[in-house]
């Protein structure tokens, strides 16, 4: 067989050995050492009025915070290189869908939530950002009512709040 009838056995072979190098240092993840790796998460604080929704970010903040598995959580700001300051800032409702009956009445709404997160080292007593402004939304179908559409938006707002402020805090920044 000639040089030519190899060519193509040999450029596959070649092929396949860079391909299989290359994906040899390959790492999941951002790949990037954290400033800290224990964290302390305070309770959440409000400036809105919005029932109940202080202890529900807060355990939804601290469940995504677990299910990354990066960093290791504790129980106080002593035994932490990091803490986390999460406060609720606003919250509103935008009227996102009307009726065709009646355009005054919402079929759908849109709800906001923000919050200002502030990262502090523990060791140096200096922010590692401060006041970051995180903002979510969700939509809300209103046909049982707006207060039951609200209440069990809620929970989705925390849970895409939570996952929010873990990359805040954990991805590059």
């Amino acid at each position: 067989m000639s040089f030519l009838g190899r060519l193509p056995v040999v450029l596959l072979v070649l092929a396949g050995a860079l391909g299989l190098t290359a994906c040899a240092n390959y790492r999941l993840g951002t790949g990037t050492k954290l400033a800290f790796a224990t964290l302390y998460v305070a309770p959440a604080t409000s400036e809105v009025l919005l029932p109940q929704a202080r202890a529900l970010v807060t355990t939804q903040v601290r469940d995504a915070f677990i299910r990354d598995g990066r960093i290791t959580l504790v129980d106080s700001p002593d035994a932490a290189e990091a803490t986390l300051h999460l406060t609720l800032t606003s919250y509103g409702r935008d009227v996102a869908v009307v009726r065709p009956e009646d355009v005054g009445l919402a079929r759908r709404l849109d709800l906001n939530l923000t919050a200002s997160a502030t990262l502090t080292d523990n060791r140096t007593k200096q922010p590692l950002f401060d006041k970051r402004k995180l903002t979510v939304s969700r939509g809300a179908v209103v046909d049982a009512g707006q207060l039951q559409a609200e209440y069990q938006t809620l929970p989705l707002l925390a849970a895409k709040l939570a996952d929010d402020t873990v990359h805040a805090v954990l991805d590059t920044w």
